[in-house]
């Protein structure tokens, strides 16, 4: 373990600052549950399922972005700062594309796209609402986040929750005018949700353009620098970003596949899971600050080429990953049922019973959660092995956790709430093979160029 009071320190501001942007981000959906929620669980439940969609792009552009935190991180150890605005313009062109993609399929396709993941006509109705508008989001919040992440990989975090917590703040303000009509606005119910979040989002891209032109001053970032790449570094970052982005895309559409077996079960179902979703976010956003944070120090580490320190500081993360884990999932089981008062103004009494029980397994499985997810998209990621995690997720995802849930629900007709903890059970069963490829130090891995090379 390490000793040194400074680690902990300088640790926990950094993913503590990053759980708040976290936090910050993620409490722009639970807003719009929760007000939403209030209106009407049919609009609830029609904006849950677009979240999904949404998530996927989150889980695109998080592929897209990490493959410049992981080699900027490193580099930044070796502090060596020219190649990262290559590295970032080359994210930028990856992400932006899969962005325009996704644009694409859910403004022509809505219907049939949410067809897939409920059989409620209602439901579906008020999902094609929102679709509608808060597509034209998907581009600029990947821009946005893409650049959020590339300075995340050299210790910048401060703009992160900066960006999130104006976005939270517009988000709120104009949920409340235009959802229920309030002074002298319309009342657009589902539309305004999406109109209010559409601001938010712009809102964000301008400040993070200010910062980079007027406050940040490692990197001197400008548009020039963004579009002019050197692109021999776009097998680099393919390299290691694609095993990831992989990863990303099947974890995000596996949730869709989740969320399309429980909306197949009723909207009692849908609307209970889009609540302890959205919970579990926010309750649990410490254990994702602490993962990212061991993803830079690791990266830092290796770069500086400091191996005596590397076996300490992974063995001092597994204990505060545990601790976190514990914490968070006690946090969620206490606070269960204070939330779902908030939350289920609508909610009829079978979605607030499986409100309770679904929130209940996630106190459990949050503990597994925060040890191996942690461990393999903080530290092994961080170190430079990106193919471990696409592997085991593969395999995990769509030959154990979505056919046996399937048959749960559709063959065996177990409870919803069996249905959920069998979506939700390689949290806990993944730690076994996180921990025997973490111990077996093969993940230490160096994504960054010779110095001849860079020369």
């Amino acid at each position: 373990m390490i000793k040194e009071k400074t680690f902990y320190k300088s640790f926990m501001v950094l993913a503590l600052s990053l759980a708040l942007q976290n936090l910050l981000t993620y409490g722009v959906n639970l807003m719009d549950t929760m007000m939403l929620g209030r209106y009407s669980q049919d609009a609830m439940g029609g904006v849950s399922l677009c979240n999904q969609v949404q998530f996927l792009l989150q889980m695109l552009v998080v592929g897209a972005g990490e493959g410049a935190v992981v080699m900027g991180s490193q580099y930044w150890g070796k502090n060596k700062l020219e190649p990262i605005p290559h590295i970032i313009g080359v994210a930028l062109r990856f992400g932006g594309s899969l962005a325009v993609l996704m644009f694409g399929i859910v403004l022509f396709f809505p219907h049939q796209l949410l067809s897939l993941l409920s059989n409620s006509p209602t439901v579906i109705a008020e999902g094609e609402k929102y679709f509608q508008i808060i597509c034209f989001t998907y581009i600029i919040f990947t821009i946005t986040n893409i650049l959020v992440a590339s300075l995340r990989s050299i210790g910048v975090v401060k703009i992160g929750y900066m960006i999130s917590g104006s976005t939270l703040i517009i988000n709120v303000c104009l949920n409340y005018c235009l959802i229920y009509g309030h002074f002298g606005c319309p009342e657009l119910g589902v539309r305004g949700a999406a109109i209010a979040t559409l601001v938010s989002r712009c809102v964000e891209l301008l400040i993070v353009i200010y910062y980079l032109k007027f406050k940040e001053h490692k990197l001197n970032l400008s548009l020039r620098k963004l579009v002019h790449i050197d692109t021999s570094y776009v097998q680099d970052y393919m390299h290691v970003s694609l095993p990831v982005l992989i990863n990303q895309a099947l974890w995000g559409i596996a949730q869709m596949v989740q969320t399309g077996i429980l909306g197949h079960l009723g909207g009692d179902a849908t609307a209970a899971n889009a609540i302890a979703v959205q919970v579990y976010q926010v309750l649990s956003v410490v254990c994702y600050g602490a993962a990212s944070a061991s993803g830079i120090v690791v990266g830092r580490t290796i770069g500086e080429g400091n191996q005596q320190r590397l076996r300490p500081l992974v063995y001092t993360l597994q204990v505060l990953f545990v601790s976190i884990g514990l914490c968070s999932g006690l946090l969620i089981f206490l606070l269960r049922a204070p939330i779902l008062a908030l939350l289920g103004g609508t909610l009829t009494e079978t979605a607030y019973k499986y409100s309770l029980q679904f929130m209940m397994v996630l106190a459990i499985t949050t503990v597994g959660t925060s040890y191996q997810m942690a461990c393999d998209n903080g530290i092994i990621r961080g170190g430079g092995d990106t193919k471990f995690s696409a592997k085991m997720n593969i395999i995990s995802m769509w030959l154990i956790v979505v056919p046996f849930s399937a048959m749960a629900a559709f063959w065996w007709k177990f409870p919803p709430v069996v249905v959920f903890f069998l979506l939700k059970w390689d949290q806990l069963y993944k730690i076994i093979p996180v921990a025997i490829r973490l111990h077996s130090w093969k993940w230490v891995k160096k994504v960054t160029r010779p110095d001849t090379a860079e020369g």
